[in-house]
């Protein structure tokens, strides 16, 4: 019985749990490219490692090393890999590490001093980054696991005392190789979690899209790596900013992702559009008064032409007062995706009247207007946009049939209005697009949509339009190394 009760309440756990209505998958294809950016930011902060003095003393020769800074890195072998656990490896093997230092060397009353050029070789690191979802719903590293070793240090000292240098060498090297051994990993940890984070928090979570609505991106669960991918769910919903905690229930499909060809992939359910639409039509936007000059001259002809028995019936003296067209959407417009394309369903109320000047508008008639559309969409950058295009068109009267052969007249001029006059404002806003949550300086390039039952896909490739320390730098937050640094690294010294 009770594993029936069990089992009863897991079905109804999930009956109600809430599909993604964005999801983004990153594939292999991208480590590379993010491997080549990620070690140019690499090798800049392991130039930032500050190693202490190092003072010591073999019989009468004291020496101290000071100034210690990493010039270059350079790398042998690098690999990024995906890793169930873990999210994101990077192993660097056999290294070297560029390096310039100042030498004092004190015997008796002899001094000698200078910089000198050093290289550390045999460099080997491995670092994970753990990826998860924060309370506020944002991506962010939570961990990162390092190990690092240097095998092997070499610095060609001169100068007058430089058989003294090469017999202090060992002592020397062997202390700067430990120094540096507890060096790496502090700032690795530091770059992932905090200037990493820093980066992450350019991703939109809860934004404004307008001065209307705003959309809610927040991760549904921490993201979940394979070998092969890294794939993230998003909530994927608009709200109207006047009514942020409004929520549009998400009863579409969940969207799939199978492919791996492009660098990363990014699919949309039927929910995310239509969010947006209820979002806009409880906002008030789903209307549009056109009120004298602003009726094309033609419709404004044709109008009067059609109602002129029922303008000399109603009041002859307003026969020449502006004339009043509305158009409201009735219900929230409805997005439909299938294999053959996208379309969007919309009910309005179609509105004529005449007014007057300083007296209440005359009301000609009233009809229902149920329109088609077609949606075409597009990444550009990191925007998606939408280009909407007038399908079907029909006109009905709410009062009886017979009104409703009388506008077929209308049919043909009202849907050529609409495509003038109404689709290009539709556009303008629907082509200014809504950001995708990706991190600041990262773009969208060589897009393909392709069209399923209930949710669409866009695969896309890569592109760095800006790098990882320009974007970090603008963003970096102010912090203190010390407070956010582990224990050194456990590898052998």
């Amino acid at each position: 019985m009770a594993l029936f009760g069990a089992l009863f309440l897991a079905l109804l756990a999930g009956a109600h749990a809430e599909f993604p209505g964005c999801k983004i998958r990153v594939t292999s294809k991208a480590l590379e490219l993010v491997k080549q950016e990620g070690l140019r930011f690499l090798e800049q902060e392991l130039e930032t490692i500050t190693i202490p003095d190092l003072r010591g003393k073999e019989g009468h020769f004291y020496y101290n090393i000071s100034e210690v800074k990493v010039t270059e890195l350079q790398l042998t072998s690098s690999e990024l890999d995906f890793q169930p656990q873990q999210e994101l490896m990077l192993q660097i093997t056999n290294a070297s590490l560029g390096l310039r230092f100042r030498r004092q060397l004190l015997y008796w009353f002899f001094y000698d001093g200078g910089y000198i050029n050093a290289s550390a070789e045999g460099v080997s690191i491995r670092t994970g980054l753990e990826l998860s979802r924060d309370p506020a719903g944002r991506m962010k590293v939570s961990n990162v696991s390092c190990q690092a070793s240097v095998s092997r240090m070499h610095a060609a000292f001169g100068g007058t005392f430089k058989k003294v240098y090469d017999f202090l060498s060992t002592f020397i090297t062997s202390g700067m190789r430990f120094l540096l051994n507890q060096q790496i990993c502090p700032v690795l940890y530091h770059a992932g979690t905090v200037l990493l984070n820093s980066l992450l928090d350019t991703v939109p979570v809860r934004s404004s899209v307008d001065e209307l609505v705003g959309i809610d991106y927040s991760l549904m669960k921490d993201p979940v790596a394979s070998t092969s991918n890294l794939d993230m769910d998003f909530r994927g919903a608009f709200f109207p900013l006047t009514e942020r905690n409004w929520s549009l229930p998400n009863r579409a499909v969940e969207p799939q992702l199978q492919e791996e060809e492009r660098m990363v992939y990014v699919a949309f359910s039927e929910f995310f559009f239509d969010s947006a639409m209820e979002s806009y039509f409880r906002a008030g936007a789903l209307q549009l008064s056109l009120v004298g000059d602003k009726v094309p001259h033609d419709l404004d002809m044709l109008l009067r032409a059609t109602y002129f028995g029922s303008i000399v019936l109603l009041s002859p003296a307003v026969i020449d007062s502006p004339l009043k067209l509305e158009l409201r959407v009735l219900a929230p417009p409805r997005c439909t995706i299938k294999p053959s394309g996208t379309t969007i369903s919309v009910t309005a109320s179609v509105t004529i009247a005449l007014v007057p000047p300083d007296q209440p508008e005359v009301q000609l008639s009233s009809m229902t207007m149920d329109a088609r559309l077609s949606a075409k969409m597009a990444l550009r950058g990191k925007a998606l946009r939408t280009q909407l295009d007038l399908r079907r068109f029909r006109i009905y009267s709410n009062h009886s049939a017979l009104e409703s052969l009388a506008l077929i007249p209308l049919q043909a001029p009202l849907k050529t209005m609409l495509q003038i006059g109404v689709m290009p404002m539709l556009n303008e806003r629907t082509w200014r697009g809504v950001q995708i949550p990706l991190p600041e300086g990262i773009d969208f390039v060589r897009e393909v949509v392709m069209n399923h039952a209930g949710f669409l896909t866009i695969g896309a490739d890569l592109h760095f339009a800006k790098g990882l320390r320009e974007v970090i730098e603008k963003n970096r937050p102010a912090d203190v190394r010390a407070s956010t640094a582990p224990p050194p690294s456990t590898a052998a010294v």
